[in-house]
């Protein structure tokens, strides 16, 4: 008996409930959906008819989470337009750099005391480096922090760290999933992929009065269909030159971003994103075996150390440079604690090349740990400054006395 749709529905049902609940705790609904996607799978029973096991869909379902990726990242580009990361040159570089820098370092640490191999010291690099740009913008309208002097910095430096994870993602494709194996052929595939980021970034501006025209149809129906032509055939023909097909749609994005339809195509786009978006948290937890997790229980708390502290000392780089105060500066590190969407792409590359299974557990944990430590620190980062503002005080009347 077909049940694909039946099962399709279940798995939607469950999504929606998880969400439901995390919007009446008001925490972030990324690991809610990892979560119920790791309570059912090949572990869980069958109740009649209701196969929560999802044998007959998992496959489709997996699809439908790699849609959830390109609509994410597609996303993505279209708020972050090439213009306005030029226009935030200064915040992008300095505070961008120093986080990058940071936490890059703290994931070449981690790979070193776990005595990781070489790629998948790479997928744990990207794996810590990469704020979660959804929780961080929800947290920041949340707490209504957006007309903050620091939000800028704040939004400057997630713009930095999404360039950085797209050229990273492009040089992890070339080393873990073209099969390339000497030095100079990585180096090749990874400087081919660069240079088709570069290349397609510049056509496409060139390019976008034309798009524009093409874009000037009436017909919301036949509007949708043009742009998803276009993100489905770029993304597509990124992978044939060994780029990520994420990177291709982050791509896309990026340039239509610069359209006078830009907002048009982000109301039209936006229901895919959060629906498949939503499906590929899910799917992520449905590889994910509950019992497996144990082994990077270690691994993960020294991650999570390691990232708050590098956090730390970004932001108040960051903000010292900007001429901020300590307490908004705490803030600017703390903002940008929480970890989602792109560390899961991260551990699903590692997946796909065949790395360590352990991987995937830690990024897992990983990501829900700081998915609802961060916004907890963002919130208390005011408490937690004039708690360290009070120890201060007391150390330096202790030295005088």
């Amino acid at each position: 008996m077909d049940m694909l749709i039946f099962e399709v529905g279940i798995a939607v049902a469950l999504i929606t409930l998880t969400g439901l609940i995390s919007a009446r705790l008001r925490f972030s609904v990324i690991p809610f959906y990892i979560l119920i996607g790791m309570a059912v799978g090949p572990h869980a029973p069958q109740i009649g008819i209701v196969d929560l096991r999802f044998i007959e869909s998992s496959s489709f379902i997996e699809f439908m989470g790699r849609l959830g990726i390109l609509f994410l990242l597609f996303y993505l580009g279209l708020e972050f337009s090439v213009s306005r990361l030029l226009k935030s040159g200064k915040a992008i570089l300095t505070g961008g750099m120093f986080y990058v820098g940071l936490n890059f370092a703290s994931g070449l640490l981690l790979g070193w005391l776990m005595e990781l191999p070489l790629k998948e010291t790479l997928v744990v690099c990207g794996i810590m480096t990469s704020s979660s740009t959804a929780i961080v913008a929800k947290v920041l309208v949340d707490l209504k922090r957006t007309a903050n002097p620091e939000t800028e910095i704040i939004m400057g430096m997630i713009m930095f760290d999404d360039l950085f994870i797209a050229i990273h993602i492009s040089i992890l494709t070339g080393l873990v999933l073209s099969g390339a194996t000497s030095f100079l052929s990585v180096l090749l595939v990874s400087l081919s992929a660069l240079l088709f980021i570069v290349l397609f970034l510049i056509i496409g501006r060139k390019c976008i009065k034309y798009i524009d025209k093409a874009l000037n149809i009436k017909s919301s129906e036949l509007f949708l269909l043009t742009v998803m032509t276009l993100l489905f055939l770029v993304a597509g023909f990124s992978e044939t030159l060994h780029v990520a097909e994420a990177i291709g749609a982050l791509m896309m994005g990026l340039v239509l971003g610069e359209s006078r339809h830009a907002s048009r195509i982000e109301h039209q786009i936006m229901p895919f994103k959060d629906f498949f978006g939503a499906i590929f948290f899910f799917s992520f937890g449905l590889t994910i075996e509950p019992s497996s997790l144990g082994g990077a229980v270690g691994m993960t708390l020294i991650a999570v150390v390691l990232t708050i502290a590098s956090n730390y000392g970004a932001g108040m780089i960051a903000g010292r440079l900007a001429g901020m105060t300590p307490k908004a500066s705490l803030n600017v590190g703390f903002t940008l604690v929480s970890r989602g969407e792109f560390s899961i792409i991260m551990a699903n590359i590692g997946k796909a090349g065949g790395l360590m299974a352990s991987i995937q557990s830690f990024a897992v944990l990983y990501v829900l740990i700081l998915a609802v430590l961060g916004p907890i620190l963002t919130k208390e980062s005011p408490w937690i400054y004039s708690q360290y503002a009070r120890l201060r005080k007391r150390m330096k009347r202790r030295q005088t006395e």
